[in-house]
């Protein structure tokens, strides 16, 4: 059974940073496409980033310029740096890929 599963989150302050990972159990994942979503209190899921097997990124224009989104093939992991962070990126951040989502991990900024 595939799983991805988030790590990274927390609370952080206003201009802070953080940094997600997502790991996928398996090496299917590599071949794949990854994303991260998110979705706030009252909102509907929205995609944050994408990057295709190969290193091609998408990001949201709400956080262009701010977060960057890699992988890992050989670790089946996918990373989300977060520079620059604002109230209105707190929200669940939850990994996709291959039609399976991950259990999703908190992000709250705040001061």
């Amino acid at each position: 059974q595939v799983q991805l599963v988030e790590s990274g989150g927390g609370l952080v302050q206003p201009g802070g940073s953080l940094r997600l990972s997502c790991a996928a159990s398996g090496s299917i994942f590599s071949g794949a496409a990854m994303s991260w979503y998110r979705q706030a209190p009252g909102k509907q899921r929205g995609l944050v980033a994408d990057i295709t097997r190969r290193g091609r990124t998408n990001y949201a224009d709400s956080v262009k310029g701010r977060f960057t989104i890699s992988r890992d093939n050989a670790k089946n992991t996918v990373y989300l740096q977060m520079n620059s962070l604002k109230p209105e990126d707190t929200a669940v951040y939850y990994c996709y890929s291959l039609e399976v989502w991950g259990q999703g991990t908190q992000v709250t900024v705040s001061s």
